[in-house]
């Protein structure tokens, strides 16, 4: 009986490898790619008829028995769970989230942010820290120059640890990665498609620095390298922009722009979803990019390269 050796069949599920900051792998499905692509629904609309699954917030179901949306949002599945989170919805803080907000009040020992929730946030003056680094009790003296750490309108990245009795979150900002925004562009997008991940610190191989908040707010930045911000940490507080160069400040604009792009047709912002729109861009000029027929371009590719 004669015997034949076949060699293995190719795996029909085909992965994404992408390596991050920190050298972790990480390896997408296939089948897994179209939960980059954001499924909006509109108040009536039927989401899905498996009798198996779970009705959440922002859902209802029909006579038939039937899962519906009962809000215009983005649909969210965990397991068999399924809710729609409103695309205009106001954020809601959770402890250890990644947060950009704006400085509107210094009063006693706290500073006043809007984090796009429903209530400013609270930064405690004991909850910074000092320049160089120091870890000491704050002082009255400290309290006496708090618009020299932030003051009204300034820009800044933290993290939520906790809540008070009325709602509003707690931030702080101990650690060099948090702190004072400088030598870049804000973008607001709607919170819900700011997709929640690992880490929310990406450096893209365009010379850019990328921070997405929770909170739909989203700062796109010169790189700056990990040693000199430990060689600046005495700057931490200041308020002068480095010198950007040409290339630096188009390439900083190009991604702004194709975050809008993004964000306008609804699709889940992180840094593979960014890196489509950018390489899709640079088929046209970076005044162009906010056009109607050139987003569409933009984000029918990324659609494409998500498949």
């Amino acid at each position: 009986m004669a015997f034949q050796f076949l060699s293995p069949k190719p795996s029909s599920q085909k992965f994404i490898v992408d390596v991050d900051m920190d050298g972790d792998i990480d390896m997408l499905l296939k089948t897994e790619r179209k939960n980059f692509e954001s499924q909006v629904v509109t108040p009536g609309q039927l989401i899905t008829s498996d009798a198996q699954s779970m009705r959440g917030h922002g859902t209802y179901t029909t006579e038939s028995g039937k899962c519906a949306a009962s809000v215009a949002g983005v649909v969210e599945r965990v397991n068999k769970l399924i809710s729609v989170k409103s695309l205009h919805a106001r954020y809601n803080g959770e402890v250890g989230d990644l947060v950009i907000g704006r400085i509107t009040e210094v009063s006693h020992r706290r500073w006043k942010v809007d984090i796009n929730s429903r209530q400013d946030a609270v930064l405690l003056l004991s909850a910074i820290n000092l320049p160089g680094g120091i870890q000491r009790r704050k002082t009255e003296a400290d309290e006496l120059q708090m618009r020299k750490f932030f003051s009204e309108g300034d820009l800044l990245v933290a993290e939520v640890q906790g809540h008070f009795q009325d709602g509003s979150s707690s931030l702080h900002t101990r650690n060099l990665k948090y702190g004072k925004l400088r030598n870049g562009s804000f973008v607001v997008v709607p919170q819900t498609l700011v997709q929640r991940g690992k880490t929310h610190f990406h450096t893209l191989p365009y010379g850019v620095d990328l921070a997405l908040g929770l909170n739909g707010y989203i700062w796109v930045s010169k790189h700056t390298t990990q040693s000199s911000k430990d060689q600046d940490s005495d700057a931490i507080y200041s308020n002068e922009n480095e010198e950007i160069d040409q290339e630096r400040r188009e390439a900083i604009a190009r991604v702004c722009n194709s975050i809008n792009a993004l964000s306008r047709h609804f699709l889940h912002i992180n840094d593979t979803t960014i890196k489509l729109a950018y390489e899709a861009s640079l088929h046209f000029p970076v005044k162009d990019l906010l056009k109607l027929d050139v987003m569409e371009a933009i984000t029918s590719e990324v659609k494409a390269g998500l498949r």
